[in-house]
């Protein structure tokens, strides 16, 4: 938007003859750098503990059988995601009428700190695999939980027009805090040993064994320090919002009637509803794909701590490109066909990873142990399977990236107007209100078939649901 010649400094053009708005501030306030802080030191939980690293430990060791381990997992993503389904949209539309998010938060902080720190003791012999479930399925919903309430002071913490600048920096600082714990817990205490390389300590640092998988278990503890640290300078200097004078009771009550209201909003709007609905299935195929993806990697590759966290790293670096993707296929496709392009991508690779073992490649491939010969010398992912593997994951990184900006992008497209604030509320509502579904479908096929391949096939098909759905949707072809 351009300046208007003469205009006062930090003013813009806006609709309406002689109307100066202001323009958003180029400097970010303390609050703002805060809560980018405090998202960013949030996310680490769930990329060293759910997916990448304390997970398939625990799958893999603690329960002692990746195909029983990826059930268990599966159960304890349903139960929290049951519980997040059922409490979280009601809390977000009931925070509003309330006021103050601190002391929620400061409560959430007290419940998950001591927790992530106690999965230092989640060893063979140590903690009750039960008891360590249910402290991941309380740090589920608490975490959760937390998400509901920091990005409703986001709109707080920004200056107006600042808004976007400090999400997506939110979770620029998240990725790459993320890789980077991924590649210190890896140079620190993985690598050391296993390495001749010169800018590697010869032995773990501070004594960690890794026989006694000490570096999978300190993610736990050292996700709970990031936090703790991230949430000092948002709890001091992020404003908060008011104090309203509602109570608890009154609170709740509006917030099931905005809820409701919300709904009535698709009255009326049948595109946007059909996207909405096709969005809840191939969301939460997303979901489980990402959740279950390490756990998939370490029992079908036989991974162990090394090749994880390197997994991980190389995963999150590729989902930037994603990003990158996106825009070019709104514009070449249109941001539906986009979206079918990601998802139908996504089922394609997944497919294909279904196919792969440490012995076979692409279902019909053998690949005997005698062939294991290291196709380089990187003391890492040194065979044919291994390196399709990866290359596989690699594109779910992408694919899954650019799937959730392109749906953004879909439903501005579709959306009135007049009601966007409402609809993306039932598109945040749309990626929530069944990620359990994913989890559970997961565990009942694992179970069944005993076999972690058979528990990946109904993320398949929940994808497939989502991209049949979206042929039903109009709009949201090519602009120009």
């Amino acid at each position: 938007m351009s300046e208007l010649a003469g205009s006062p400094p930090g003013f813009s053009e806006t609709v309406g003859e002689d109307v100066l708005v202001p323009a958003p501030p180029k400097r970010l306030s303390r609050g703002a750098l805060a809560w980018i802080l405090h998202q960013g030191t949030r996310d680490p939980y769930v990329i060293l503990v759910t997916i990448y690293v304390f997970a398939p430990y625990f799958s893999r060791v603690l329960v002692g059988d990746p195909v029983k381990g990826q059930a268990v997992v599966a159960d304890i993503s349903t139960m929290y995601g049951l519980v997040t389904a059922f409490t979280a949209p009601l809390l977000g539309a009931s925070i509003e009428r309330f006021g103050p998010r601190k002391p929620l938060f400061a409560l959430l902080l007290a419940i998950m700190i001591p927790l992530l720190c106690a999965l230092w003791l989640a060893k063979p012999g140590g903690l009750p695999v039960s008891l360590i479930g249910q402290a991941l399925i309380v740090l589920g919903v608490a975490y959760n939980w937390g998400d509901v309430l920091n990005n409703s002071l986001l709109s707080r913490a920004a200056a107006p027009g600042q808004e976007p600048v400090l999400s997506g920096l939110g979770y620029a600082v998240a990725n790459g805090l993320s890789v980077s714990l991924l590649i210190f817990v890896m140079w620190a205490f993985v690598l050391p040993g296993v390495v001749p390389w010169s800018f590697v300590p010869s032995a773990p640092l501070f004594g960690l064994s890794q026989t006694a998988h000490e570096p999978s278990r300190l993610v736990g503890p050292l996700s709970a320090a990031v936090m703790l640290l991230g949430a000092i300078p948002f709890f001091l200097w992020t404003p908060d919002a008011p104090r309203t004078g509602v109570s608890l009771t009154a609170s709740l009550k509006e917030g099931v009637k905005l809820i409701a209201d919300t709904f009535a909003n698709l009255k009326g709007h049948a595109e946007p509803a059909k996207f909405l609905a096709a969005r809840m299935f191939y969301c939460d195929g997303m979901t489980a794909l990402i959740i279950f993806g390490g756990l998939f990697a370490a029992g079908l590759m036989k991974w162990g701590e090394l090749e994880m966290l390197a997994y991980g790293i190389s995963l999150s670096i590729f989902g930037v490109l994603g990003g990158l993707i996106a825009p070019w296929l709104d514009k070449t496709l249109g941001p539906r066909r986009a979206v079918q392009a990601e998802i139908f991508g996504c089922i394609v690779v997944l497919m294909a990873m279904l196919g792969m073992t440490r012995d076979k490649i692409l279902y019909l491939w053998s690949w005997p142990e005698a062939s294991h010969a290291p196709v380089w010398s990187f003391p890492l992912f040194n065979t044919l399977p291994q390196l399709i593997y990866l290359g596989l994951g690699l594109l779910v990184a992408v694919f899954v990236t650019a799937q959730y900006a392109s749906s953004r992008t879909l439903l501005v497209r579709l959306a009135p107007p007049d009601r966007m604030a409402a609809f993306f509320g039932l598109f945040s509502l749309s990626g929530t209100a069944t990620m359990w579904l994913g989890s559970l479908l997961v565990a009942l096929a694992t179970k069944l078939f005993h076999s972690q391949v058979a528990g990946f096939l109904p993320i398949a098909g929940l994808l497939a649901l989502g991209l049949l759905g979206l042929f039903s949707v109009k709009g949201g072809g090519r602009e120009g």
